[in-house]
């Protein structure tokens, strides 16, 4: 059995800590993570997991 897992994504930007509004799967969730990653003035970019349906 696959288990799925919710990720969210966190990053800094401009001093300030944001977070996705969606939860991803993981796979969505490192692409998303190298997308900011390569954006000038982010920072700190991490995937977190997250219960189901949260």
């Amino acid at each position: 059995m696959i288990e799925m897992r919710n990720v969210k994504v966190r990053w800094v930007k401009d001093g300030e800590e944001r977070v996705s509004v969606v939860a991803y799967d993981e796979s969505s969730a490192k692409r998303r993570v190298k997308e900011l990653e390569a954006q000038e003035g982010i920072s700190d970019v991490r995937a977190v997991p997250v219960p189901l349906g949260a």
